[in-house]
């Protein structure tokens, strides 16, 4: 993935929302525990949205409201941060949500996704920058974590990945076949799952890869790559066009084990 932009540690919004429900919440004598109990969340990620460093959902909010007995005030609070309708931020540090994500669906239709990149092909893709690629090399390691090394637990990550990808050169023949084993290492790991779409190109999923990040209390957040910029959405019309594009994707995808075939073919007949 491009590199991401940059925003601010914090929005005024998600402040001001945390710093609202912290008072109600110390008013009330209830601990972070009970409200992670309630939520199905754990206390550092009730922690993040009390310090205005994750955003809350619809859903979460409504239950906080309703244990505080805050007459609806919280839920009016959050809904007045809702200039058009969406959940604050209208912004989102993608990095920070990828980490807090349950479950991760990509879409690359021409190279192998960030999360599985191998070094060399990672400095390839990003023209031999060597601080990104770290940064890249780096954040992959969510989906190896054990459990208590982080509030959450180790992602669900599906990766949908166009065939072209897997001969579309990217550095060296050697770089190309070291990644395309590194996949398939991957693939074995019991939380990742890789299918090669065969490429008919007839599907939406030729305007753009993407990825949805679904969260712990359910609610979603996309990331979509553009030739100007990454675009990180959770409107519903976005996501439901992507939930569609999905449908169709998965229709034209090989099994896992076709698809570890599949790449030990190419490894052989492409890249030896």
């Amino acid at each position: 993935m491009p590199p991401r932009r940059q925003h601010p540690r914090e929005a005024p919004a998600l402040v001001a929302f945390g710093r609202q429900m912290r008072r109600l919440r110390e008013a009330k004598g209830v601990k972070q525990e009970t409200i992670a109990h309630l939520t199905k969340m754990s206390g550092a990620q009730v922690s993040r949205i009390e310090n205005g460093k994750r955003r809350a959902s619809r859903t979460f909010v409504q239950l906080i409201d309703d244990h505080l007995e805050a007459g609806g005030s919280l839920l009016s609070l959050w809904e007045d941060l809702n200039k058009d309708g969406r959940p604050v931020p209208i912004w989102f540090d993608w990095p920070e949500v990828e980490a807090d994500a349950a479950m991760l669906v990509t879409w690359q239709h021409s190279v192998i996704p960030g999360l599985v990149q191998t070094p060399a092909y990672a400095l390839a893709i990003l023209h031999n920058n060597q601080a990104a690629a770290d940064a890249r090399i780096a954040r992959q390691a969510i989906l190896t974590k054990a459990p208590e090394d982080d509030e959450g637990s180790v992602p669900t990550y599906v990766i949908l990945l166009n065939e072209h990808a897997l001969v579309n050169p990217v550095g060296t023949a050697e770089t190309m076949r070291e990644q395309l084993e590194h996949l398939i290492e991957m693939s074995m790991l019991p939380n990742v799952t890789v299918q090669v779409v065969l490429g008919s190109g007839e599907h939406d999923g030729n305007t753009g890869a993407f990825v949805i990040a679904t969260m712990d209390d359910r609610s979603e957040v996309a990331y979509i790559e553009t030739a100007v910029r990454p675009i990180t959405t959770d409107d519903p019309a976005d996501l439901s066009v992507l939930a569609k594009t999905l449908v169709a994707l998965r229709s034209q995808a090989l099994t896992v084990q076709m698809t570890r075939e599949l790449i030990r073919k190419v490894v052989q007949e492409k890249w030896t």
